[in-house]
């Protein structure tokens, strides 16, 4: 059994009409009209002296942790979690550590 190959015969397809030129122009103002971003090169502009950005917390640490765990919590409680973890200078997952240790702990001496 042989197969048809589907792109065999499409001597029969022709286009249904030509399209119409469009000015460049015509295709800037639609795409900034519909807030479409050009991907051409934005021309750089000479650097500023300005203040140093702030360098982020480094939150990646060689643990040997291979486990992951995902919760839901409010956006003030992630906050505080992330502050607690950079004031301490901790990976997120050791802080997790040190609170449930805490909480075993404290569960001890209320028994």
């Amino acid at each position: 059994m042989t197969r048809a190959n589907p792109f065999g015969d499409l001597g029969d397809f022709t286009p249904k009409s030509t399209p119409k030129p469009v000015e460049p122009q015509q295709i800037e103002r639609l795409a900034a009209d519909n807030g479409f971003p050009s991907r051409q090169p934005v021309a750089k502009q000479a650097p500023t002296v300005a203040a140093p950005a702030p360098t982020p917390a480094r939150r990646r640490y060689v643990t040997g942790r291979n486990r992951q765990i995902n919760l839901k919590a409010s956006d003030e409680t992630i906050a505080r979690f992330y502050r607690l973890a950079d004031e301490r200078q901790v990976p997120l997952a050791e802080l997790f550590e040190l609170a449930v240790a805490a909480l075993e702990e404290q569960g001890r001496l209320e028994s």
